[in-house]
């Protein structure tokens, strides 16, 4: 195989290899920005009033207390046994 013209192929090659460098300007002003929406903001406010709960009622605690020394606490047996149900329904469905 011959190939002509060996002195214009070497031109486009070696023609295509030259590489122009570009400055980069670098911007060193520009600064990162938060925004936080509504409602985040929103759940926010939400989370704080729920951590600043107290998780016992001590009033309700202490009548309850007052009540079984005292010996007038009474629970209906039907309650207890809707509220198992209801327990043992909600352990059945998380599993």
């Amino acid at each position: 195989m011959r190939i002509e013209d060996r002195i214009r192929i070497f031109q486009v090659y070696s023609g295509s290899t030259k590489v122009n460098k570009i400055d980069k300007k670098q911007d060193t002003k520009s600064t990162d920005k938060v925004e936080i929406s509504s409602e985040a903001r929103d759940f926010q406010a939400i989370l704080n009033a729920i951590k600043s709960t107290p998780d016992i009622r001590e009033e309700k605690v202490n009548e309850i207390k007052s009540k079984i020394e005292s010996g007038t606490y009474n629970v209906s047996s039907k309650d207890v046994v809707e509220k198992l149900i209801r327990e043992y329904k909600q352990a059945k469905n998380n599993q």
